[in-house]
């Protein structure tokens, strides 16, 4: 089969590899969609140190059910399907709570790194545990269904915070998560959004999403903003998707007196914590990591039309193109959302 292999860093080729087959409980799933995710991008000059080369990468996928290893039940050759990125071993402390994760053993799909290597789906085919394989709602394409993965880590932060009707919440980043997490929380029930960039077309889709107020740094001090424009207490909620010192900062400050904070963006591994007006405001601050099984609750916000991926698809091309639009994501001047690739 073909595969776009990173062979070594900032470098790919699209080679011919054997075609996996699935083990027990595994399912070979012929790969229709996968999207290029910023941990790829981020990933592929070694910085992250979790694309050792040569590895595979992709785990924002679709496709369809091409065979079915020994005792697989429940699903059927030529299905549609998708499937959750997280590899979680089911058996853990934390699988059995449905933490999965956290799981002690979690792979991700399309990660190499010193812990483990695994395979994933900028390729024909990919093979996976059927536990992670989820149906597609038929109202749902295999370019939307590559965009789960994202709405699922969107979905699963704001879920992390308790939302009330009528709240008032602000999100910290309007990049692929941030405009993700806006629309879940405008479903979850939330009257009203403020987005926060200092790209202005960021801020733009952000409004059209959803967006009740729009706030760049660059212009204003974001904070005093939220605060004037909530009757000087400060929105309910907020989401941080950047994961820099300073938009944690201003994530923090954003919030009323018992407010929350959600913290989905890691760019930084370590930010100070403005501990004063965290302890004496009695903020609650939640971590939030990947997804926790949320899928089937994604594909039915995006087959009901209350997630909106469409918009943030910037381009679908062939997989052999993949290396150019690798190169162009990294480049960043062209302002590309998501980019998914067709084996």
């Amino acid at each position: 089969m073909k595969a776009l292999v990173l062979t070594h860093y900032n470098h790919f080729e699209l080679q011919d590899v054997p075609d996996p087959r699935p083990a027990p409980e595994e399912v070979l799933v012929e790969v229709k969609a996968c999207g290029i995710c910023g941990s790829d991008v981020h990933g592929m000059d070694g910085s992250t140190g979790r694309r050792l080369p040569p590895i595979i990468m992709g785990h924002e996928a679709s496709g369809v059910v091409a065979e079915l290893g020994d005792g697989v039940t429940g699903l059927e050759p030529g299905q549609r399907v998708t499937f959750d990125s997280t590899v979680y071993c089911g058996r853990c402390h934390y699988c059995r709570r449905g933490q999965v994760n956290l799981c002690d053993r979690r792979q991700v799909l399309g990660v190499s790194c010193e812990e483990f290597r695994r395979d994933g789906a900028f390729a024909r085919y990919v093979v996976v545990p059927q536990r992670t394989v989820v149906p597609l709602p038929d109202a749902v394409t295999f370019e939307q269904a590559a965009c789960v993965e994202p709405v699922s880590i969107a979905v699963h932060a704001v879920g992390r915070l308790p939302v009330r009707l009528g709240d008032t919440a602000v999100v910290v980043g309007s990049g692929m998560i941030g405009l993700l997490a806006l629309q879940a929380l405008r479903a979850a029930g939330c009257a009203r959004l403020i987005a926060v960039d200092v790209d202005r077309r960021r801020l733009e889709l952000a409004a059209k999403l959803g967006a009740h107020q729009t706030l760049s740094p660059d212009d204003a001090d974001v904070a005093a903003e939220v605060v004037c424009s909530t009757a000087g207490r400060g929105a309910d909620l907020a989401v941080e998707a950047v994961g820099l010192p300073d938009t944690v900062k201003a994530a923090i400050r954003s919030v009323r007196k018992g407010g929350s904070v959600a913290l989905v963006g890691n760019l930084s591994p370590q930010v100070e914590l403005p501990l004063q007006a965290v302890v004496t405001r009695e903020l609650t601050l939640y971590g939030s990591c990947a997804s926790q099984g949320e899928y089937p609750e994604c594909l039915d916000l995006i087959a009901r039309g209350l997630i909106d991926v469409t918009p943030l698809l910037s381009a679908v091309a062939p997989l052999a193109e993949g290396a150019t639009w690798f190169e162009r994501l990294r480049d960043g001047s062209e302002g590309l959302m998501k980019v998914v690739l067709r084996p």
